[in-house]
């Protein structure tokens, strides 16, 4: 299981995720942007039949962010694989951060 003090060697990237990923108007630097953020929030996916995780973070320019990602083992070692990116609406960040007052 991911953790913070688990070493993540990059975000792994091919046709397969890419344009999925990018169809939401949210940008590969973006991602990996958000992705690495100190203040990511990451939580468990329990209904994925792989074991995914969840997050919410927020963009160099302050939008919200959803991310559900997997991590793969390669020779290089373990990577972020995105499997669905876009920005929160706004019903959504007003729950997250309700939620985060609580």
């Amino acid at each position: 299981m991911y953790s913070s003090r688990t070493r993540i060697e990059g975000v792994q990237w091919d046709d397969g995720n890419r344009e999925k990923c990018q169809k939401h108007g949210v940008s590969l630097a973006e991602i990996e942007a958000v992705l690495a953020s100190e203040s990511l929030m990451i939580f468990p996916d329990p209904n994925a039949h792989e074991e995914r995780l969840r997050g919410v973070g927020r963009s160099a320019d302050s939008r919200y962010v959803f991310i559900v990602w997997t991590l793969r083992e390669q020779a290089e070692g373990l990577f972020i694989r995105p499997i669905s990116v876009r920005y929160m609406h706004q019903k959504e960040i007003e729950h997250y951060e309700r939620s985060q007052k609580s």
